[in-house]
């Protein structure tokens, strides 16, 4: 099939390159403008743009959707339907209704749960057992077109941010594809959202990933798993700031805040439980171990993070 595709980050260059391999036809790509990174700052291209670029793809990254340029540069393409996933920025009708077969999305979430910008991390965060891939017919609400089809993923007790992510992009790619498939051949139809069982995942502030030890070690288990890799959960010790990477609940009590031993970890107590942190990373180093770090580090027993 002829299409168009709109994505930015690496999720999006699953989808994209799950299309390819499968034989579609990609008429023209958008992605986001090149975005200021790493320590100089110096712009990158998107995951998206730079397999564009690998694969001679037709490329548009404006910065803006709101000019009827735009919309006629799609329409030149007459590509049937466009596939959108991770995209960025809100696509106006004259976009959504352009289309043979509409502008579909590929989101990380079972829906009408976890609405909007941040599904996986607030699945993490939420306790939730198990999330997936809804295939999306797309409308002027935020996430509430009716869907195509739904695949579930169980959410492992050590997954992070980052494990997940992986999984449900290698899926949103073979969901794509088979949607596709099916709505070319007449074989499936969009089922609007049930009103039951809305949620919103509100975009991640830095904020949300300091700990607080007066939450339970679960919350806190959670959080650093949510916030890996990135902002990445953080707490304050001699004045400097620890970025916790990786850590588990236990159930044994302690006080908020104390590091109670340095047994296989460093065991710190929680509102209820403790955390046993598993790899920490010093402001200006590398992550490491907290075996590593212990080797170069005393830790004074009743020490207090977080102060």
């Amino acid at each position: 099939m002829r299409l168009a595709f709109a994505g930015t980050p690496a999720f999006a260059e699953s989808a994209l390159r799950a299309l390819l391999e499968a034989g579609h036809e990609i008429a023209l790509v958008l992605t986001q403008p090149d975005r200021p990174a790493g320590r100089g700052l110096t712009p990158r291209p998107s995951a998206v743009k730079a397999l564009a670029l690998e694969r001679g793809l037709p490329l548009a990254q404006p910065g803006t959707l709101k000019s009827n340029l735009v919309v006629e540069a799609f329409r030149a393409t007459q590509a049937r339907v466009m596939a959108v996933a991770a995209y960025g920025l809100i696509l106006p009708p004259a976009l959504l209704e352009l289309f043979e077969f509409g502008c579909i999305n590929i989101h990380a979430s079972l829906l009408p749960r976890w609405r909007g910008a941040a599904p996986i991390q607030r699945a993490l965060l939420a306790g939730d057992t198990e999330t997936g891939i809804s295939i999306m017919r797309m409308e002027a609400g935020l996430d509430t077109g009716p869907v195509y089809l739904r695949q579930k993923v169980q959410i492992e007790t050590d997954d992070t941010a980052g494990s997940l992510h992986d999984k449900l992009a290698t899926l949103g790619g073979l969901c794509i594809v088979r949607a596709l498939a099916a709505l070319e051949a007449g074989q499936i139809h969009a089922v609007p959202q049930s009103d039951q069982g809305v949620s919103y995942a509100n975009k991640i502030e830095k904020h949300e990933a300091i700990i607080d030890w007066c939450h339970p070690a679960m919350l806190i288990d959670r959080q650093v798993r949510a916030f890996n890799p990135s902002p990445v959960t953080s707490t304050s010790w001699r004045g400097e700031r620890l970025r916790v990477w990786r850590a588990r609940a236990v159930q044994e009590d302690g006080t908020p805040g104390r590091i109670e031993g340095t047994d296989g970890g460093i065991l710190v107590g929680c509102g209820s439980g403790t955390l046993l942190i598993q790899e920490l990373q010093r402001a200006g180093g590398k992550p490491m171990s907290a075996a590593d770090f212990l080797r170069g580090v005393v830790l004074a027993p009743g020490e207090i993070l977080g102060t």
